[in-house]
């Protein structure tokens, strides 16, 4: 397949992940309140069970008093019994907390908790409120913090709060559900860095046998994004666990890289599931057109699915990228991968039976990963508590893609004892077969007329790295055996023949014939050997019965 299909489909998947924007979690706010609203929403965070703290500074003017700050937890009777509740009023929204929990903060001068006093602003004053709140539950808890003042004019608020989890590097700023990610994505850069390395090692040694084919490039291309993607991902959350706020930019780059690590290792395993350098040199026309279409299709649910996201997520709900219809309809397309990837398997293997030793391996393997990202989206929807669901689904995810990129490591390893070692054909021949006059017929009916010659391995040609084999250098198994006559026509066309086309030889024929080889004089005495006589019978005996010049002996 021509590679600019590729590269297009690239562009697209890098277009595709500038969408993935997610909003930050944590956890140092600050922004500015006018609305003619009497009740909002401004924050959210997940509470360890002991060590939750919020200090806050609250300012606004003096005529808009009394303000409350409105602290709900993820209780059924609690935040989802008002959010979204446009039935309920004002007074019902704060009728639902429970004051012996303190979870009204009063933002005046008469409530001592709050920390508010009065300050001159000018000529206005304004009620400046600078405290803290630490809570405490029986497990993590999701709390929600939002803003009232029931029956006024709307609200005018400047507010400024830190929400962390204890006093640790690890977990001051960082939500409940986000504990433990620096760490496993610090963990899995490590180990996806020495997949590349270990990767970059194995294309040393294909490309000296002449190897290193389009679809380990893939490959290769794959693990290294993904190795960039996590460096982009450790570099912003040890920023955000330095100050709570980190830089948004570096995490959408690491979203963007770990998409087009996805959609490349995706791409190659349908290749590779057509044949693509295993068992042919190139895509059909028509293949090509539906390899396309497809990954064009993928790339723009992609993108709709982070549109919708960035656009639609509310940041009162604890939601999934997956929880909606484009992350259905991603599902959808990964199982349908799936059936073109199968179908393209056995097709393959239906052409080229030697091939079971990698197809087979390769086929199981990769069922249960294009089954893997749905089962784990269902999952995260529906069965893990949303207090612990982030950092879960990181580390499956990540799992995941270690798991898919470690088994094709291992079956591409150049070894001789891998018998699931795919290539046979090497990169300096699929040039001189395409232009072969009889590369059509080479080519298996179904494999477009450009499959690559049957053979079962080219693992085979691994003698070790000091001892590189130059007999299958310039081999191409394509043509049969020629038999003598056939060898014998093409060199000499014109020889003449009898009336039983017999080959006749000649006296002056023997001219053109060299004489056979004289062996070394040895360098011990020995007996001399026996006289030989001479005789060319065998220069003048026919091929077949009587009726010729020579006789046979």
């Amino acid at each position: 397949m021509e590679v600019r299909v590729g590269e297009t489909l690239l562009r697209l998947s890098v277009l595709s992940s500038v969408f993935f924007v997610q909003p930050v979690l944590g956890k140092y706010v600050k922004g500015l309140v006018n609305t003619k609203e009497d009740w909002l929403f401004l924050t959210r965070f997940c509470y360890l069970t002991d060590f939750g703290r919020l200090d806050f500074r609250f300012r606004y003017p003096k005529s808009h008093c009394c303000q409350n700050i409105l602290l709900y937890f993820d209780d059924s009777s609690q935040w989802p019994a008002v959010y979204k509740r446009h039935e309920k009023n004002c007074y019902q929204k704060e009728a639902v907390l429970r004051p012996e929990n303190r979870q009204v903060i009063n933002l005046t001068t008469r409530y001592t908790w709050s920390g508010c006093v009065v300050e001159g602003d000018g000529d206005e004053e304004v009620l400046s409120c600078v405290g803290g709140r630490s809570f405490r539950s029986r497990r993590e808890r999701w709390w929600y913090i939002a803003l009232s003042k029931c029956g006024g004019e709307g609200l005018q608020l400047e507010y400024e709060m830190k929400l962390t989890n204890g006093q640790s590097f690890w977990t001051q700023h960082f939500s409940a559900d986000e504990f433990g990610i620096l760490e496993t994505d610090i963990t899995f850069l490590v180990i996806f860095s020495l997949v590349f390395l270990l990767s970059c090692y194995f294309a040393y040694n294909l490309k000296g046998r002449q190897l290193l084919h389009t679809t380990y490039k893939m490959f290769m291309t794959a693990a290294g994004v993904e190795v960039l993607s996590l460096l982009f991902h450790c570099v912003y959350w040890g920023l955000y666990a330095r100050d709570g706020v980190g830089n948004g930019s570096l995490k959408i780059l690491g979203k963007l890289l770990f998409s087009v690590s996805f959609l490349v290792f995706l791409l190659m395993l349908i290749l590779l599931g057509k044949g693509f350098t295993v068992t042919r040199a190139r895509i059909s026309h028509s293949g090509s057109v539906k390899l396309s279409i497809y990954m064009t299709v993928y790339t723009i649910t992609y993108v709709i699915l982070f549109i919708y996201e960035a656009e639609f997520f509310d940041p009162g709900d604890v939601l999934y990228a997956y929880d909606s219809p484009a992350g259905y309809g991603l599902m959808g397309l990964q199982l349908l991968a799936y059936v073109w990837f199968s179908y393209a398997v056995l097709v393959s293997l239906k052409h080229y039976p030697e091939k079971q030793p990698f197809y087979i391996p390769f086929f199981t393997t990769y069922t249960l990963w294009f089954f893997a990202v749905p089962v784990m989206a269902l999952i995260a929807n529906f069965g893990i508590p949303r207090w612990a669901r982030e950092k879960i689904v990181n580390g499956i995810q990540l799992g995941i893609h270690f798991y898919a990129h470690m088994v094709f490591l291992v079956i591409t390893r150049p070894s001789a004892a891998n018998k699931n070692f795919p290539y046979h054909v090497r990169t300096s021949q699929i040039g001189i077969l395409l232009s072969s006059p009889k590369a059509g017929e080479g080519g298996e009916r179904g494999q477009g007329g450009e499959g690559f010659p049957h053979h079962a391995y080219g693992n085979g040609s691994f003698l070790g790295d000091s001892q590189p084999n130059f007999t299958e250098l310039f081999s191409i198994h394509s043509d049969p055996v020629k038999t003598v006559e056939e060898t014998v026509a093409r060199k000499a066309p014109e020889v003449a023949r009898n009336s039983e086309q017999k080959i006749i030889t000649t006296a002056a024929d023997l001219t053109a014939i060299p004489p056979p080889p004289i062996p070394p004089r040895p360098t011990t005495r020995s007996p001399p050997p026996p006289p030989q006589l001479p005789s060319f019978t065998e220069y003048f005996s026919m091929q077949g019965g009587g009726g010729g010049i020579g006789t046979k002996a």
